[in-house]
């Protein structure tokens, strides 16, 4: 698909912010950047029955999924399920290959090796079936800077054969009050902050009823109350049966929408599943809140904790407990049986970072 037929106007810089109708995206990435089958080849049918296929538990499925660039591989053998119906958090360090995976996802580009399928299609042959079902905000939205932002919406609409424009102006309207823009609809898109610009482009990707949606760090430039706007609209969206498949390399912002999450490091999988069962994998850490730290410590290894550390600001002694742990309340009966005035005694739920750290040997580095 190409421009509509009023565009004089120069394409926007950027990636596409929302898959759009025939296999193209509403920004009309033209045809010689996307990934695709040749001209005339017949569209491979889906999945054989059992498999992941349209309709099934399964919305994205990739085996052995790869990309290389000049030497560097980017992504190293993915193997990924995303299940129907989850807020799935892709998650990793900046660098860690999440954008490429998504890149190859939505027939942006082709895979050095392996095999994608979304919807139960594979990818990248079957953009033009695939992407009208989808959509997507990656690496930021591309926009017209000298439109406003509810005239970059409308264009973007315009572009899709079948929306129907009868509806056209109430859709945009109701996507920029789901993200917050409905005051700043007529400031031109090239005034807006980076905040703004990442909630323009997620209003683009929610013109139209979608089955799966894709956003590559939705948050980004977002301050505070933002983020927690975005995340509850993750979640409403979630609950009218859209499945979310999320960037992001804030751990904390997967733990709070999530269902299920992968993580990644270095172009690798290195887990995946419900956010509760990676996080239930990693041993919690004992706190004790006490005056008397070095007494504390004492007892605590006689009992088996280990990785000890104490906080003299905070008055706090934690701790790691082993495999076979004692029984908390007769720990606890240990530690005041032996004169150490505990004024704050319990278990702390182990967080995904824990879990990173776990599994990695390392520091969730943030900065990529």
């Amino acid at each position: 698909m190409g421009e509509p037929s009023t565009a004089k106007v120069p394409p926007p810089q950027g990636e596409p912010a929302v898959g759009g109708p025939g296999g193209d995206t509403s920004t009309a990435v033209p045809a010689g950047r996307r990934a695709g089958r040749p001209a005339g080849t017949a569209d491979p049918g889906p999945h054989p029955a059992g498999t992941a296929g349209t309709g099934t538990e399964v919305v994205i499925e990739t085996r052995g999924l790869a990309k290389q660039y000049r030497g560097t591989l980017a992504v190293d053998g993915l193997d990924l399920r995303v299940p129907r119906g989850s807020v799935f958090g892709f998650l990793g360090p900046n660098g860690s290959g999440k954008t490429t995976t998504i890149r190859m996802l939505m027939g942006l580009i082709e895979p050095t090796a392996g095999s994608a399928r979304v919807l139960g299609r594979p990818m990248p042959q079957s953009t033009r079936s695939v992407l009208p079902k989808v959509g997507a905000l990656i690496e930021g939205p591309a926009l017209y800077g000298f439109l406003s932002g509810q005239d970059n919406l409308l264009r973007l609409d315009a572009a899709d054969p079948t929306a129907d424009p009868r509806t056209r102006k109430a859709r945009v309207a109701s996507a920029l009050d789901r993200v917050g823009l409905t005051a700043a609809a007529g400031k031109k898109a090239k005034a807006y902050s980076l905040g703004m610009k990442q909630r323009l482009g997620l209003a683009s990707a929610l013109l139209q009823p979608r089955e799966l949606l894709v956003l590559d760090e939705p948050t980004n430039g977002l301050d505070p109350q933002g983020m927690r706007e975005i995340r509850g609209l993750v979640r409403e969206l979630a609950d009218d049966g859209t499945t979310v498949f999320l960037s992001s390399h804030l751990l904390d912002e997967i733990e709070q929408v999530c269902t299920h999450a992968a993580v990644m490091a270095r172009g690798r999988l290195i887990t995946q599943g419900p956010v509760a069962e990676l996080s239930a994998g990693t041993r919690g850490r004992l706190a004790v809140t006490t005056p008397d730290q070095a007494e504390t410590v004492r007892v605590l290894t006689e009992h088996g904790v280990t990785d000890i550390a104490a906080d003299p600001h905070t008055a706090e002694v934690t701790g790691e407990l082993p495999v076979d742990p004692p029984d908390l309340a007769e720990l606890n009966a240990a530690l005041v049986a032996a004169g150490i005035r505990v004024r704050g005694f319990g278990l702390r739920r182990p967080s995904l970072e824990d879990a990173f750290v776990a599994l990695t040997g390392e520091g969730f580095n943030v900065a990529g």
